[in-house]
């Protein structure tokens, strides 16, 4: 078993694992994540979620056959995904009587000193009430994130976790952690367990991952694990398809890969 802090923990779910190439939304994955965090929460847990699916949802709704390289159309698609992906949030918690609110953030929500404060002042206030904080970056207007600056929510979930005082960031993806090769083609492939220090060797594994839909991958996993090693918060980098993966990680079960952050 591990021992994890999991007094304030962000979740954040991969478009990969939120929606797939074919069939839109998971709908039974919300539900899971929210019935999970809503049952954790009942035992003193407070938890943020980040999510991606937004530009994905919206190329299905439009039924595009891929994620479009033309700036002005992957917004046109933020703005149709986002409403949906909030949507399907806020009914799912509503079912177990939780709460949500919609955070939408760009680099500069964290560069401008004014903007940051009031972040922090509002994530803190919002947990205080009992409300479970959705966030994702602000597509719809932010050009750079949309470009790749914060690869797939992993760098924003990590900033998120830093800035809220999280002790864990539970990174929910399509695979089942980092492997020490690539398990696709490589039969032999060993998932690595806990990673106390990344190294380039680590570095080298991680590679670069993506589908049609999603951006980002095992590299931009290991960057947001660098910025959480180092402030101290915990990395878990775990399948989302997994059942009650949520539940079982900040219960301590060793699923996934582990980055243990620094500790003093």
């Amino acid at each position: 078993m591990r021992s994890l802090r999991t007094d304030r923990v962000v979740v954040k779910v991969g478009t990969n694992t939120l929606a797939s190439e074919s069939k839109g939304l998971n709908y039974v994955l919300i539900e899971s994540i929210a019935e999970q965090i809503s049952r954790l929460k009942e035992q003193e847990h407070e938890f943020i979620v980040v999510t991606s699916g937004a530009i994905g949802l919206g190329c299905n709704e439009l039924s595009l056959p891929e994620r479009p390289s033309e700036i002005v159309l992957r917004q046109v698609c933020a703005a149709i995904g986002q409403s949906k992906v909030m949507g399907v949030y806020h009914r799912a918690f509503e079912h177990y009587g939780g709460i949500v609110a919609q955070i939408l953030l760009t680099y500069d929500d964290f560069r401008d000193e004014s903007k940051h404060k009031n972040l922090r002042n509002g994530i803190r206030k919002l947990l205080k009430l009992g409300v479970t904080p959705i966030i994702n970056e602000n597509d719809v207007v932010a050009i750079d994130e949309i470009a790749g600056a914060f690869g797939d929510n992993d760098s924003l979930s990590a900033m998120v976790s830093v800035d809220a005082g999280a002790g864990l960031l539970i990174l929910l993806t399509d695979v089942d952690g980092l492997y020490d090769g690539d398990p696709r083609n490589n039969d032999g492939a060993r998932l690595i367990g806990t990673v106390t220090e990344i190294t380039p060797e680590i570095e080298a594994v991680a590679g670069r991952t993506g589908s049609r839909l999603a951006v980002g991958g095992m590299k931009t996993k290991i960057d947001a694990a660098r910025v959480c090693m180092e402030a101290g918060c915990d990395l878990v980098i775990a399948n989302g398809r997994e059942d009650d993966v949520i539940r079982r990680i900040v219960e301590g079960e060793e699923l996934g890969t582990l980055f243990r952050g620094r500790r003093d």
